[in-house]
C-alpha cells in the first residue's frame, strides 16, 4: 500500500481547515510533518489535490472527488481501532439537529444514549436545516435530525417521525376568542416567524401557499423561545412545532389557534452523507431514535 492513514488524516484535516497549520494542530502534528505528509501523498501518485490560493489550500476537482473515499476509509479504520480496544466501544459521535428537534427531542435522546454507552463521546450542534445539511455534506457531522425536506444528491434523507405546526397567540390577543381562523384572519394578523432556511419556515410557507406574498411577517427570529416570548408579549401570532408549545399550552401562557383549512402536517428526517461509513455509533443512535418514536425507519432514501 503506497499511502498511510496518517497521510489521509492530513489530507482530510487540510480539506476541512484549508490551512496546513490549523490542520496539523487538529491532529497533533507539527506543521512541517503535516506538510511533508501531504506533499508525499501527492508526489507518490503524481497528483495535486489542492489549489494554492494565498495561504489557503482549496480542494480542487480531484481532491473533492477523493475526499469522500478517504473519509470513509479513515472512519472504517477508527471503527476497527475502537473494536480492537473494546468490542462494545461506540467511540465519538457528532450529531446535528435543528432548533426544535435539538432543544425538545435530541437532548433527551442523547442523555439516554450516553447512559447506554458510557464510554461514548457524543456532541450535539443545534442550527437550522440548511446549516446542518451543509455540515453533513462537509463531513463535519455524522448524522443530522432536521425538519425541512432536502434534495441534495450527496445526502440520504430518511423519514423519521411525523410532526405538526401550530398557530398560536397570547390569551389576550383578539384572535384568541375566535373558534376558527379563516384566510382573512391570517392576512390581518402580524406574524412572528422563524428565519428563511429553517425547516419550520419552509413548512409554514408551504402551508400558506396562495397567501404568502400578502402575509405581514413583522418579525423573523432565529430562536423558538424568543418567538414564544414575543407572542406572549402580544406582538403578534406565531407558528411553531407542536413539540415546542406543549408546556406553554398547559400553563395557559399561550393558546392554540385552529386553522383547519390549512395543512400543517410535516415530517422530521434523518440526514446522512451517502459516502460516509456507518459506524457502530451511528447505527446505535438511529436505532435509539427509532425505538423512542415507536416506529421502524425505512432504509429508503426520501426523494
Amino acid at each position: 500500500m503506497r499511502y498511510t492513514l496518517r497521510q489521509l488524516e492530513v489530507f482530510l484535516a487540510t480539506a476541512h481547515y484549508e490551512n496546513i497549520t490549523q490542520a496539523a494542530e487538529s491532529i497533533s502534528l507539527s506543521q512541517s510533518a503535516a506538510s511533508e505528509a501531504l506533499k508525499g501523498l501527492e508526489k507518490q501518485f503524481d497528483i495535486q489535490l489542492f489549489d494554492r490560493v494565498g495561504k489557503r489550500l482549496q480542494l480542487n476537482e480531484l481532491g473533492r472527488l477523493l475526499r469522500p473515499k478517504a473519509e470513509a476509509l479513515v472512519e472504517r479504520a477508527q471503527d476497527l481501532e475502537n473494536a480492537f480496544r473494546q468490542h462494545k466501544d461506540i467511540g465519538a459521535l457528532k450529531v446535528g439537529a435543528t432548533l426544535s428537534i435539538g432543544n425538545y427531542l435530541a437532548v433527551n435522546i442523547m442523555a439516554e444514549f450516553m447512559s447506554l454507552h458510557p464510554t461514548a463521546e457524543v456532541s450535539l450542534q443545534v442550527a437550522n436545516t440548511t446549516t446542518i445539511a451543509n455540515k453533513i455534506s462537509n463531513f463535519e457531522l455524522d448524522v443530522g435530525l432536521v425538519e425541512g425536506e432536502l434534495h441534495r444528491p450527496e445526502l440520504d434523507v430518511v423519514p423519521w417521525r411525523d410532526d405538526e405546526l401550530c398557530v398560536f397567540c397570547a390569551p389576550s390577543h383578539p384572535l384568541a376568542k375566535k373558534n376558527r381562523l379563516n384566510d382573512s384572519d391570517l392576512l390581518t394578523a402580524d406574524w412572528i416567524m422563524r428565519e428563511s432556511g429553517s425547516g419550520t419556515r419552509q413548512a409554514f410557507d408551504w402551508a400558506m401557499h396562495g397567501l404568502l406574498p400578502e402575509l405581514n411577517i413583522s418579525l423573523e427570529l432565529q430562536h423558538t423561545e424568543a418567538i414564544k416570548r414575543a407572542v406572549e408579549a402580544g406582538l403578534g401570532i406565531g407558528c411553531l412545532s407542536s413539540i415546542t408549545l406543549e408546556d406553554a399550552f398547559k400553563r395557559g401562557s399561550l393558546v392554540r389557534l385552529d386553522v383547519p383549512h390549512r395543512n400543517f402536517q410535516r415530517r422530521f428526517y434523518f440526514i446522512l452523507h451517502k459516502d460516509k461509513f456507518r459506524s457502530a455509533g451511528i447505527d446505535n443512535w438511529l436505532a435509539l431514535c427509532q425505538k423512542r418514536n415507536g416506529q421502524m425507519v425505512s432504509g429508503e432514501t426520501d426523494k
